[in-house]
């Protein structure tokens, strides 16, 4: 089959590999008609080389037809059409059964002491062939994936996979007053998914933050307040007031992560850290401080006292500094990590079959060819040509 591989640093390749195959018997292999491009694959492609071996095969979005099934698999069959979680959870252990996923004690990596497995994402979780495939091996075939019906379009549904819930629990742990105020900051497809969900949930005043124009503008179409980090600059937070009866946010949605713009030295660290060699590179982002730390800095300053701050950004250094006294005296709230993607789904599923008021049938930018990813990494990674949401068709 053909898949999107690394290489190396900003190295990404469409090769042919060999197909995946029934390995347990609850396994069920998916013909992939529709897979994502996640800006979490960024971190990959330009600063997680150390947890990757050339060759890996990335991408955690996917969702298709059922292809064959294991012989213990009784809820699906050849056939069905389905989307698959990006974290890989058992769904019958004591963390599945407290709705977190995404630290499921089976598939849990003890090497690494990190949570639930995931589809094509580094050693760190497990080294799993991902979902930017002609086809996939997918484990725990009878409560892992998740069914949808015939009909609709795959961008009705493939978003199932990991931008809606994780935008959902974004929202969720942002604990929104009804008619309040959040403020989303980045508006790469998380962001704007948060600001959509927000809005639809009941928050009165919906913040997006941003540099990018066509971003910004994608974002006033929703009816979203869309603030150009680039011209207000230090004057941010007194926009944001201003909005907000001059208190900040009630809470504040980072949804950027440790690529954040805005720290020349962290960024320089993170350059470091792809020229070493993988088993000093591993270390060192372990035990060091190496994410551009602004956008959590700006939520900080952006929410009010009494806030809620909620972290879906992909953070990757294991000593960075935080403003501990500052969040202390503003008695903030902080949540984060990664989406408990199954936890969701219930609550999401109703608004893809009845209408579609988060708009996700027209959400995505780009659609492309598989074979084209390596041209739409780049893009993506650079911003250009307005690219918020690319969807492959392998």
């Amino acid at each position: 089959m053909r898949a999107l591989t690394w290489h190396g640093k900003r190295d990404v390749r469409v090769d042919t590999v060999p197909d995946p195959t029934i390995r347990d018997r609850d396994d069920v292999i998916v013909k992939i008609t529709t897979t994502g491009l996640c800006g979490s694959d960024l971190h990959l492609y330009e600063v997680l080389g150390a947890f990757l071996d050339p060759g890996d095969i990335l991408g955690h979005e996917p969702m298709g037809i059922v292809e064959e099934v294991g012989p213990d698999v009784t809820s699906l069959k050849p056939g069905d059409r389905v989307v698959i979680p990006f974290n890989i959870s058992c769904g019958s252990c004591f963390m599945c059964d407290q709705g977190l996923q995404s630290q499921c004690e089976t598939t849990q990596v003890h090497e690494h002491d990190t949570g639930a497995s995931l589809f094509g994402y580094t050693k760190l979780y497990g080294q799993v062939p991902g979902g930017q495939a002609q086809y996939l091996r997918v484990p725990f075939g009878n409560s892992l994936p998740i069914p949808v019906p015939a009909g609709p379009p795959d961008d009705r549904f493939v978003y199932l996979s990991d931008v809606l819930p994780t935008a959902w629990q974004a929202v969720e742990y942002a604990a929104v007053p009804q008619g309040g105020s959040v403020a989303v900051l980045g508006l790469g497809p998380i962001g704007d998914m948060s600001c959509r969900i927000a809005a639809h949930r009941g928050a009165g005043t919906v913040i997006g933050i941003d540099l990018v124009p066509e971003r910004l503008e994608r974002a006033r179409r929703r009816g979203i307040h869309p603030l150009d980090l680039q011209q207000y600059g230090e004057g941010l937070a007194d926009a944001v007031r201003a909005l907000t009866g001059g208190r900040g946010a009630d809470a504040v949605i980072d949804a950027v992560g440790m690529e954040a713009h805005g720290s020349r030295i962290a960024a320089a660290a993170q350059g470091i850290t792809t020229l070493l060699p993988d088993a000093l590179a591993a270390a060192l982002m372990k035990r060091a401080g190496i994410d551009r730390m602004s956008a959590l800095h700006t939520a900080i300053d952006l929410v009010r006292r009494g806030g809620t701050i909620s972290v879906s950004g992909v953070y990757g250094g294991a000593a960075d500094p935080v403003p501990l006294l500052t969040m202390f005296d503003k008695q903030l709230t902080l949540r984060m990590g990664q989406a408990n993607v199954r936890r969701w789904i219930d609550d999401i599923l109703p608004l893809l079959t009845d209408g579609d008021p988060l708009g996700v049938e027209d959400f995505a930018t780009h659609r492309m060819p598989l074979e084209q990813a390596p041209d739409a990494y780049e893009m993506f990674q650079k911003k250009q040509d307005g690219a918020v949401k690319v969807l492959f068709t392998p």
